[in-house]
C-alpha cells in the first residue's frame, strides 16, 4: 500500500523516534508499505518518520543512481532498525539532495565520506557496517530523519532565506507531486 508521505513543515518531521522490538505490530507489512511508497515516489530512501511513524527505522536502495567512478549501488537495498551512529569520518564533500519531503528542492550539501552505523535487520539480526561514498550519504540523510533534521538545516541562513517562499508552499500543499503527501494543517 502506498502511504502519504508527510511535507516540509509537518510536526512529525521533527518529533523524537522511539526504538522497536521484534513485537512491533504488522512490522513486515510496514516494511513492504514503505518500499512500495518509497518506489512510487522515486525515491532511493524513505525513513518512518516521513509517514508520520515515530519509529527508529528507514528503508534504503541505491539501485536508481547510476554507478560512477566504481561505486555500483544496484545492490545496495537495505532496512535499518534501531541504528545507531558510530563514527562519521573522511573530508566532507559535496552532493545535490532533494527529499521525497520537501519536493522540487535541490541544494548541495556537505557529508562525511564515511559512516559506521550499528543497526538491526528486518530480522532483528544486528549488523555494525561501515559506509562509504553515495551509501554513505543515503544513510546519512536518512538517519538524519529519524533525528529530526532535515537536509535543508544544513544550508546557510542566506540560502534558506532565498527559499522561504518555495518552502512556505510546500508546508502549505501548494505543489503538485505525482505522490500522496499531507502537510501541516493552518
Amino acid at each position: 500500500m502506498i502511504l502519504p508521505i508527510i511535507g516540509y513543515g509537518h510536526k512529525g518531521l521533527r518529533e523524537p523516534t522511539e526504538e522497536i522490538g521484534p513485537d512491533y505490530p504488522n512490522l513486515e507489512e510496514l516494511i513492504e508499505n514503505m518500499y512500495e511508497t518509497m518506489y512510487n515516489a522515486q525515491g532511493v530512501g524513505l525513513a518512518a518518520p516521513q509517514i508520520n511513524i515515530p519509529i527508529r527505522m528507514f528503508v534504503v536502495d541505491g539501485s536508481p543512481i547510476e554507478p560512477t567512478e566504481g561505486e555500483d549501488l544496484s545492490n545496495f537495498k537495505r532496512v535499518f532498525i534501531n541504528p545507531v551512529k558510530l563514527e562519521e569520518i573522511g573530508d566532507s564533500w559535496p552532493y545535490e539532495e532533494g527529499c521525497l519531503s520537501i519536493p522540487d528542492i535541490r541544494e548541495t550539501v556537505y557529508r562525511q565520506k564515511h559512516i559506521t552505523l550499528r543497526y538491526q535487520d528486518a530480522q532483528f539480526n544486528e549488523h555494525t557496517e561501515t559506509f562509504i561514498g553515495m551509501q554513505a550519504r543515503i544513510v546519512q540523510h536518512e538517519y538524519d530523519h529519524l533525528e529530526g533534521t532535515l537536509f535543508t538545516d544544513y544550508l546557510s541562513g542566506m540560502r534558506k532565506r532565498v527559499l522561504k517562499t518555495r518552502l512556505n508552499k510546500i508546508s502549505k500543499g501548494n505543489i503538485g507531486v505525482p505522490y500522496p503527501m499531507k502537510y501541516p494543517k493552518g
